[in-house]
């Protein structure tokens, strides 16, 4: 699955040290793999790299099982089937995983007032084609694309897993939510091994389990508004999530205007604000979702938005070409 990434928000940074975990030395072990089209960095504490190789094959066996379900790029993907049943009659049955998935998408869209939406797939596939080409979607591509997004034409079974898709056209994109979701599912097989101090980095998407051995959390530095520049900031955290969405790598320049990969859903057009959003949330399915939705918002209508769920925060950084202004949520931690 090819989710778009923006850049890599992130430096981890931890000293080796030592720990126990049930009388047992534990030390530090690293694995990278490419999936969703990206690099996604698990680094763990165990007791010996044997241990350490099982927890990184489940979890990454699991990232690949999600892949096959949310990619838009894969044709025999989960998604890729549903979407060419629409519109559809009546509901039918999805995998747990989608549905799980679809459902926290669902809650942030409604408290986003749509500025968070996955069924923006047709604008995404058109402004692929637009930083390809280096030119804007003509409006007789555009405005289609447009009519076909709305999260209400999603309807998810309350109780039991399925979906309706109700509008015809629409398709489904989980790049802004999915490789936080799948961070997270593969911390899950982490711990379920065994191995609660851990961290999956999802291009940028943090899950963050147990602190390591001896230190107060894991130093995750926050990179700033500019492409490969030195983090902005540290913060040490732990059991929690992270995620930064900006523009630093992808966009586009046409007629002398900059867009963004990312998309406001109301719009149809990639934002033009430079901008970089970090947010911290309870897991990194949250925390990715967020991100992508206070982007659309900007800082006052998005910093409200993060304040309406429990335990988030988040750190808006904007430039207008003449200056940069940050602005942060009340508990976004300073160190």
């Amino acid at each position: 699955m090819k989710l778009p990434i923006c850049y890599r928000h992130f430096a981890i940074l931890l000293l080796v040290s030592h720990g126990s975990l049930h009388g047992q030395s534990l030390q530090p072990f690293k694995a990278t793999q490419k999936h969703m089209g990206t690099d996604v960095m698990i680094r763990v504490w165990a007791p010996s790299r044997e241990v350490a190789e099982r927890g990184f094959e489940a979890a990454y066996a699991r990232v690949k099982t999600l892949e096959k379900v949310m990619s838009d790029y894969d044709a025999e993907s989960e998604v890729s089937r549903l979407i060419q049943q629409a519109p559809m009659e009546s509901p039918v049955p999805i995998s747990a995983d989608l549905w799980q998935v679809l459902q926290r998408s669902e809650k942030i869209s409604r408290a986003s007032n749509g500025a968070f939406d996955v069924s923006i797939g047709a604008l995404s596939r058109l402004w692929r084609r637009a930083r390809r080409q280096k030119q804007l979607p003509s409006q007789g591509r555009l405005q289609p694309a447009i009519r076909s997004v709305g999260y209400q034409a999603v309807v998810l079974g309350k109780e039991t897993a399925t979906i309706q898709l109700k509008r015809s056209g629409v398709r489904l994109d989980l790049g802004g939510i999915g490789k936080g979701f799948a961070a997270d599912a593969a911390l899950a097989e982490l711990k379920r091994l065994g191995l609660p101090s851990a961290l999956v980095d999802a291009g940028g998407d943090l899950a963050i389990g147990a602190r390591p051995p001896g230190k107060p959390g894991w130093r995750i530095g926050v990179a700033p508004l500019q492409a490969d520049g030195p983090p902005s900031r540290y913060l040490h955290l732990a059991e929690c999530g992270i995620a930064t969405s900006g523009d630093a790598w992808q966009f586009v320049e046409i007629d002398g205007r900059r867009y963004s990969h990312i998309l406001d859903p109301r719009t149809g057009l990639g934002l033009s604000t430079r901008s970089s959003v970090t947010v911290i949330a309870t897991d990194a399915t949250a925390a990715d979702g967020l991100a992508s939705a206070v982007s659309v918002l900007g800082p006052q209508k998005g910093l409200a938005l993060v304040e309406q769920f429990r335990q988030a925060s988040a750190l808006v950084v904007q430039s207008d070409g003449q200056g940069v202004q940050t602005w942060k949520s009340c508990h976004f931690p300073s160190k």
